[in-house]
């Protein structure tokens, strides 16, 4: 066997050696999540939390360059990585006191007016608490940004098991797709007419038939941007896991099963020793199948799978069906979880040393809500999907939902579905059968946050929006003040205008609000999907060809 060569960067000061193609978050973990920052508001440490470069729990300062995702971002040889947003550092941040003082928020939004002569004072510190680290001072040339334009037939945003197997299919056929993906070079886009480590964002909403209709900008890393035009386009982004509403939910240590899985090093240890795993159904038997050795229990909001309770108790692992997770305890780590039995049982308490999320998939459908796509929810799964017809055909045409975007059940039957329709020639499809506003059983999640929200929480924070540091009780407070609907909520308190876009806080945000204001999630909405749906530099935008035949503003 060859010998591996690291790489070596500096860590606030501290020589890491990491294998190449190591992000940086992972070569960081030593038994345990780092902490990274501290949140804008009340500066609570914060470890990574979804792995998949979606949150803001890892966001790190490269070369002078803020806001670096280090779930993502593999070190170069002499990158200087520094935590930022803290003050000395993570471990101990001076403003963390406010975290104490202010118990039940602080409210930035709309307090901080009396007296009128500390106006500026307040001013500065709600500044200083709102920003996620300070100008770029690059110590490092950053690369100029370069632009071009690509007229394809057909392009496909997503290169998992269902893009990369249509990619696969349109290639054996002779059509030559442009596959676009976030993460690195894979199977599906090594080859022609493949962008790994790619940000993909619609441009005005498509309009008018015929080839070139659809334009989305896509920027990759680099400091590449494409001006793309295609005359068919195949969303296949897949899904996550997510996150959940009980006290200390934004500690270091809460962890998604996306997170669990991409955190762990290469050597297969991942960053607990002692979790407590939340949920009951297939995606938590498969984390069970990978961290077994590591989990201390699996709590579940609804009743637990024959696979988890089966592997559990080979493991010799206690299981607690319809438990509610009421709090994570612990500072600057988990330490021990809270849980109840539900219907009003007694609290007990578990050692552990974190709690790993794997209860509920969602889709990942900013890009189709930007496109125009006819959206509907399904109550199962608490989330919207895209309708789709034969083919994977959306209300838009032209545009295709492809594998758990798109709710199937067989991503790779579908993906050969989606391929076949594609491969017709342009051949119009039947439009998506019109559907109910909700369908299936409601999710397990509704009466859970039903009797969750009854119970009193103390002066421990339920953060219901991590990005934005907005707490479950702001939320409520907004309710009782008459503010009805999701998007009139958002802008009030500020919850989902975060760096995710409101991929973690927005889903369970909708059942809350859905107990609070009487009515059906699909009633209380969904916020308007503006893009990008990833954050972009304002180089990669200003990369974009300037001819306005081209660019429409």
């Amino acid at each position: 066997m060859g010998s591996v060569t690291f790489r070596e960067f500096t860590f606030d000061g501290t020589t890491v050696r990491s294998p190449p193609g190591t992000p940086v978050a992972r070569a960081l973990v030593r038994g345990r999540l780092p902490l990274l920052q501290r949140s804008i508001r009340y500066h609570r440490p914060r470890a990574p939390f979804c792995g998949v470069g979606s949150c803001t729990g890892c966001l790190v300062r490269v070369n002078g360059v803020p806001n670096v995702r280090a779930c993502l971002y593999e070190p170069e040889p002499g990158d200087r990585v520094t935590t930022e947003n803290a003050w000395p550092s993570p471990r101990f941040d001076v403003l963390g006191v406010i975290d104490t003082l202010f118990a039940h928020g602080l409210d930035t939004l709309h307090g901080f007016r009396r007296p009128r002569a500390l106006t500026p004072l307040y001013h500065r510190v709600v500044r200083r608490l709102a920003g996620y680290g300070k100008l770029p001072r690059p110590t490092r040339p950053i690369p100029e940004p370069r632009g071009d334009r690509v007229d394809v037939p057909v392009a496909v945003i997503g290169a998992g098991r269902s893009g990369g197997a249509v990619a696969q299919r349109l290639r054996e056929a002779g059509t030559i797709p442009l596959v676009f993906d976030r993460g690195p070079p894979g199977p599906s886009t090594d080859g022609p007419g493949g962008r790994p480590r790619t940000i993909v964002a619609f441009l005005p909403p498509p309009a008018g038939e015929g080839a070139g209709r659809f334009r989305f900008l896509a920027a990759q890393t680099g400091g590449l941007t494409t001006l793309v035009r295609a005359e068919k386009v195949v969303v296949a982004t897949g899904g996550y896991d997510a996150g959940l509403l009980f006290a200390g939910n934004d500690r270091p240590g809460v962890v998604t099963g996306d997170g669990a899985i991409a955190l762990t090093p290469l050597d297969g240890s991942p960053p607990f020793q002692r979790a407590v795993l939340f949920g009951g159904g297939p995606r938590a038997a498969e984390l069970l199948h990978r961290f077994g050795e590591q989990v201390e229990a699996v709590v579940a909001p609804g009743p637990i799978d024959a696979a988890v309770a089966e592997r559990a108790s080979a493991l010799a692992i206690p299981l607690y069906p319809r438990t509610l997770l009421l709090a994570a305890r612990g500072h600057r780590q988990v330490r021990s979880v809270t849980l109840a039995p539900r219907s009003r049982g007694s609290t007990f308490s578990l050692g552990a040393d974190a709690v790993l999320l794997a209860h509920r998939r969602l889709p990942n459908n900013p890009l189709l809500f930007q496109a125009g796509a006819a959206m509907r929810w399904r109550s199962s799964p608490g989330a919207y999907f895209p309708q789709v017809g034969p083919g994977g055909a959306t209300s838009v045409p032209g545009l295709y939902a492809c594998g758990e975007v798109a709710g199937a059940s067989d991503p790779v039957t579908d993906a050969a579905a989606v391929s076949h329709q594609l491969l017709l020639g342009g051949a119009p499809s039947p439009p998506p059968t019109p559907s109910a506003a909700s369908d299936g059983p409601p999710n397990e999640l509704t009466g859970y946050y039903r009797e969750l929200l009854g119970r009193p929480r103390g002066r421990a924070k339920v953060v219901a929006c991590a990005c934005e540091d907005v707490l479950l009780e702001e939320v409520e407070e907004a309710s009782r003040r008459g503010f009805r609907g999701i998007e009139v909520v958002k802008r009030y308190t500020s919850l989902g205008t975060g760096l995710c876009q409101g991929r973690y806080c927005l889903p369970d945000a909708l059942l809350i609000l859905a107990q609070l204001e009487g009515r059906a999630p699909p009633e209380v909405g969904y916020i308007r999907q503006r893009p990008p749906a990833i954050p972009l530099s304002l180089g990669a935008i200003a990369a974009l060809p300037d001819d306005p035949a081209e660019v429409e503003t």
